[in-house]
């Protein structure tokens, strides 16, 4: 059986329009190595002017991205045209940025 995260695909997006499409190899699952290459194509992505999206990406690898600091990079998404953003962007009525700062030498109150 093919585990999920083996099903995912890379979507190369210039603009709106998909250019092109090709399956994301996740042999053990989800780990830094595949982030990585994510964090590299989409840098070469945006140096052509296009952008990447993972359709069909895995939980874990959702997670994952999000967790490295991706999420507002890489989108990550169902199987629809356009994904669900994984971090980056602030929900109705939220404010972003910082909401606690900790200082190393405070005192534990």
């Amino acid at each position: 059986m093919v585990p999920a995260s083996a099903r995912a695909e890379v979507v190369l997006l210039q603009g709106d329009v998909e250019v092109a499409s090709w399956p994301l190899v996740c042999r053990d699952g989800p780990d830094l190595s595949v982030v990585d290459l994510l964090a590299r194509l989409q840098l070469e992505a945006r140096r052509v002017g296009c952008s990447i999206w993972l359709r069909h990406a895995c939980p874990e690898l959702a997670a994952l991205v999000a967790l490295v600091g991706l999420g507002d990079v890489v989108t990550v998404g169902a199987g629809a045209r356009r994904g669900l953003q994984v971090g980056g962007e602030t929900e109705g009525g939220e404010q972003g940025g910082v909401e606690e700062v900790v200082v190393p030498d405070d005192p534990v109150a």
